[in-house]
């Protein structure tokens, strides 16, 4: 592969290197260059390009990346199309992500032309979660290392999500004086919110006086009853552990089972205990699993879970990263049931400031092309107006004058780009600028030109967006291709202030590391009317 500068001339065949804006349209970054191309080019006064000229067995960057995304076993995994170079990868199922070090640095060290991020190995994710992504550097890359790639993902995991397994637990809780009734029943509820994730349910809770004698008994007890799903105790100790002989690791031995572990180095969590009777897991909570901040206790819960056998080795091993105090970013997965009844607030942008060249110079505005005697932008933003966002902010921009006076009327405040020649960008900024959308959970952000999207698209859009707690983005999609409406998050607000340029929020939602969900909503995903035959196709009357 040669990168450079190359004249028209011998342009042909190369890859475009970088976005060339013509007055006739933009031709974009990866595009092969057909001797079409070249006449477009030097018909627009242009002499030269910087691209790239393909060696023999070159792949291109998006051939790549879905070649090597297409080697690793898709168990449980849902992989987005490849788009410049990138696949991104999301978790099916709620479950336990696990990494193999590895083969992930293995895969790194072929080329630095191909990288494999992701998570943290044995984190918890939800179905929808990014769990990671495969990126191609440059706009092609050898064939044999692509291929050197797919041998070594075809012959070890790098990584996978493990589903969770429902387990019938027995939560069996010692007493002491000073131990008050309502923090043992606070207790018991944050560790069924622990247990929802997997669908394990809590079958029942044992109080006892705090004692080896006692705790002893009740093991016996639990270790002979039949139960239908796999089963786990988990013991909670009014006094915490201070030796290898006190009370829980004490009474699993003398229950007949074995202790794997006492203590651990993962703070908050110090203090856990680890042990088996028969096929069943009793795990003794270290005292801060009594709060809903992520500890130690967590990690071999969801280990646990997944299926996994967790030993001694793995414990000792989780040192690195474990240090979880006074880390004031953690959140707090589980103390929020009362947050749950809070409707998150979702606002709407509608863009309808772009210039619409391909209607033809001087051509009829297609945001003024009439559909049921409605002028297009107007629907639009009646669609919106009747749907769950509020408020509807709409920016304008080219013809502001008749685009302004089709929207009259409507309770919508209006925000000017007056930069709207420089491309999609600078409506983006001036719509999250919008003081009325400062504060909302979520904006969702609808094209003016869409006349197939309804009210009832926006509120599965929004619908999605709630369910899923906010702080994800999500995309409309039709048979899996990505399209329009889409719902940003406010944390990723200030990266479309810095947008620049024709570039709309593509990049943001490829490169945040935020999660994705993708709501299927049919072809009205993808029919925007951007020529005037697309406007009568689709039932429109050109106006204006």
């Amino acid at each position: 592969m040669r990168y450079g500068t190359f004249e028209l001339g011998e342009a042909e065949g190369t890859v475009l290197a970088h976005s060339i804006r013509l007055p006739s349209g933009r031709v974009p970054k990866g595009q092969v260059l057909s001797q079409d191309d070249i006449a477009r080019l030097s018909e627009e006064g242009v002499v030269s390009v910087v691209a790239v000229r393909l060696d023999p067995g070159d792949m291109l960057e998006d051939e790549a990346a879905a070649t090597i995304a297409g080697a690793i076993a898709p168990d449980n995994l849902r992989f987005s199309e490849a788009t410049t170079g990138r696949v991104n990868i999301y978790a099916r199922v709620d479950g336990l992500f696990v990494a193999d070090r590895a083969v992930v640095d293995a895969l790194n060290r072929i080329d630095p032309a191909i990288t494999l991020a992701c998570l943290a190995d044995h984190v918890a994710v939800r179905a929808g979660d990014m769990v990671a992504t495969v990126k191609i550097i440059p706009l092609a890359v050898g064939g044999d290392k692509v291929a050197q790639a797919v041998s070594l993902l075809s012959e070890a995991v790098a990584f996978e999500v493990k589903t969770f397994r429902p387990r019938a637990v027995t939560l069996v809780a010692t007493e002491l004086p000073s131990l008050k009734a309502s923090v043992m029943d606070r207790t018991a509820r944050l560790l069924e919110q622990r247990l929802a994730p997997s669908g394990s349910r809590l079958i029942k809770e044992i109080r006892i006086p705090h004692s080896a004698d006692r705790l002893t008994e009740v093991l016996r007890e639990l270790k002979s009853r039949e139960i239908d799903e796999p089963a786990m105790v988990i013991v909670f100790g009014a006094s915490a552990v201070a030796d290898a002989d006190d009370v829980i690791p004490a009474a699993i031995r003398r229950a007949g089972g074995e202790v794997e572990q006492v203590g651990m180095p993962v703070d908050p969590g110090n203090l856990l205990v680890l042990g088996r009777i028969g096929e069943v897991p009793v795990l003794g909570a270290p005292g801060c699993a009594r709060s809903p901040k992520e500890n130690g206790f967590d990690w071999v819960l969801n280990r646990l879970m997944a299926g996994e056998t967790p030993t001694s080795f793995d414990i000792t091993g989780m040192g690195v990263g474990g240090l979880l105090m006074e880390i004031p970013t953690r959140p707090r997965p589980r103390d929020a049931t009362a947050e749950k009844k809070v409707t998150l607030s979702v606002g709407a942008l509608l863009l309808a400031a772009g210039q619409a060249r391909r209607m033809g110079k001087e051509g009829p505005h297609k945001l003024l092309a009439e559909f049921g005697g409605v002028p297009l932008v107007r629907r639009s933003a009646e669609v919106l107006s009747a749907s769950q966002a509020s408020p509807v902010v709409a920016v304008t921009g080219h013809r502001r004058e008749e685009i302004e006076a089709a929207l009259a009327g409507l309770d919508i405040p209006l925000h000017f780009n007056s930069g709207y020649a420089s491309g999609m960008a600078g409506s983006l900024v001036t719509g999250f600028s919008a003081p009325e959308l400062a504060e909302k959970d979520g904006i969702l952000v609808m094209l003016a030109d869409m006349p197939g999207v309804t009210t009832d698209h926006v509120n599965m859009l929004i619908g999605a967006f709630r369910e899923a707690g906010g702080g994800v983005v999500v995309r409309s999609v039709s048979e899996g291709k990505r399209g329009n409406p889409i719902i940003l998050p406010r944390v990723a607000y200030d990266a479309v202030l810095r947008l620049e340029g024709d570039v709309g929020a593509r990049a943001i939602i490829e490169n945040s590391g935020l999660s994705v969900i993708d709501v299927d909503i049919g072809p009205a995903a993808h029919l925007d009317v951007d020529t005037p035959e697309a406007v009568t196709a689709a039932g429109g009357v050109l106006r204006g």
